[in-house]
């Protein structure tokens, strides 16, 4: 029987922690910054990246195709969404690669200095299942120090594109440097990992209220469609806020959302969110420390 993993959760108790202000739901869009760190056989990487949404993988040479299409991100989308942002006055994470922010510090540098959270995400855009410890440890380290070393902050989150390893969570914890990460996809609220040699925040983050999914497959097509779910899951969290502590991840990408004809779906949603108020838009850093100060870690049962 697998041990590892938590069924049950909060179960029938879930928590009650207020958000500051009486939020009834504390909100964090993350900004995914990966462009410059997707698989490229230009860069010495073992193939090309294949995940776009024209699906056509070049074999054994440089696809200038595909770079073509990731550059949009930091191009043009960037800057469309960091003035849609500073709008709507809404911080974000910035979770970023720290390979694509080796290669555009100045747009991490800016995002910084806008107020923005700058967290890990891995070095190059890649899963991390079935990586050797000592082969993880060095990357962990790696992004930790290249994100310090560009904002000169040290960054406080992990999120590992896709699958973790079996052993990320506890080389999060063992480095010292990490108060949480968003390796798991199995609540609406945070909680803290159990069996660590100290606190560890997992905030958890969402594959259906994310930009991803206009990707061919995926369901969005039109800015609407973005919208409306995330309205409509932002509308049942709120309405469950008011007895119970609620989070709601919104996933955003340079290259996805910064899309012309995609931003008005954005727009849409922070328009609607200002209108209904009683929400705490916060980065992940902040929702954590909040955590962190209210919440009790041992009447957590979740494991690593």
């Amino acid at each position: 029987m697998n041990k590892r993993r938590d069924f049950l959760g909060y179960g029938a108790h879930p928590p009650t922690i207020p958000w500051p202000n009486k939020a009834r739901v504390a909100l964090s869009f993350v900004l995914n910054f990966e462009e410059g760190s997707e698989l490229s056989i230009a860069d010495g990487d073992e193939r090309n990246e294949s995940v776009y949404e024209a699906k056509e993988e070049v074999i054994g040479q440089p696809d200038l195709c595909m770079e073509s299409h990731y550059e949009y991100g930091t191009r043009a989308g960037y800057w469309r969404i960091m003035t849609l942002l500073e709008e709507f006055d809404a911080p974000v994470t910035v979770s970023a690669c720290a390979r694509a922010a080796k290669r555009s510090p100045t747009l991490i540098q800016d995002a910084f200095a806008r107020g923005h959270e700058i967290s890990c995400h891995g070095y190059r855009w890649e899963s991390h299942a079935g990586m050797l410890p000592s082969e993880e440890e060095a990357i962990i380290h790696s992004t930790f120090k290249t994100i310090h070393a560009i904002t000169g902050a040290p960054p406080k989150g992990w999120h590992t594109r896709s699958a973790s390893s079996l052993q990320t969570r506890q080389l999060l914890v063992e480095h010292g440097g990490f108060l949480y990460d968003s390796d798991a996809y199995n609540d609406d609220v945070p909680y803290f990992a159990a069996n660590t040699a100290r606190p560890h925040i997992i905030l958890p983050y969402a594959f259906d209220t994310n930009d991803m999914r206009f990707q061919p497959g995926g369901g969005f097509v039109h800015h609407q469609d973005f919208s409306d779910y995330c309205i409509a899951a932002y509308d049942e969290l709120w309405d469950e806020g008011a007895h119970h502590t609620k989070m709601l991840s919104i996933g955003l990408h340079l290259r996805i959302i910064g899309k012309a004809a995609r931003i008005q779906g954005l727009r849409t949603f922070l328009r609607y969110v200002q209108q209904r108020q009683a929400t705490w838009i916060a980065r992940r850093d902040a929702i954590a420390m909040h955590w962190q100060k209210h919440a009790c870690p041992t009447s957590i049962t979740t494991s690593v």
